[in-house]
């Protein structure tokens, strides 16, 4: 039903593949990709908003706690999100999709 995977390290990541820039959009929401940056911003905002000397002090120990965090992904959703990322072939298809009530 789910995946345990470890946070994929990314140091070379930080780039689209036309060289663009990720912005925090392409960071946050693609859940297949990205873990550790998604991670940390997640813990920098937690101790921004409350203060957490625990939040601080994994930051401050990163590379210490990185490999402490699981990813738990459940299969079905990532099937999901890679048929999302699938361009439609056929708009044609699409439509008869549609019609045909699938």
């Amino acid at each position: 039903m789910v995946e345990l995977e470890n946070i994929s390290d990314e140091e070379n990541l930080k780039q689209k593949a036309d060289g663009e820039s990720l912005g925090l959009y392409d960071l946050m929401y693609d859940m297949n990709e990205h873990d550790q940056s998604r991670l940390k911003i997640l813990i920098e905002y937690h101790m921004h908003f409350t203060d957490s000397s625990r939040a601080r002090h994994i930051l401050e120990n990163w590379d210490n706690f990185l490999p402490k965090f699981i990813k738990v992904m459940p299969v079905d959703f990532r099937r999901a999100l890679l048929e999302m990322r699938e361009p439609v072939k056929d708009d044609q298809e699409l439509i008869a999709g549609t019609v045909a009530g699938e």
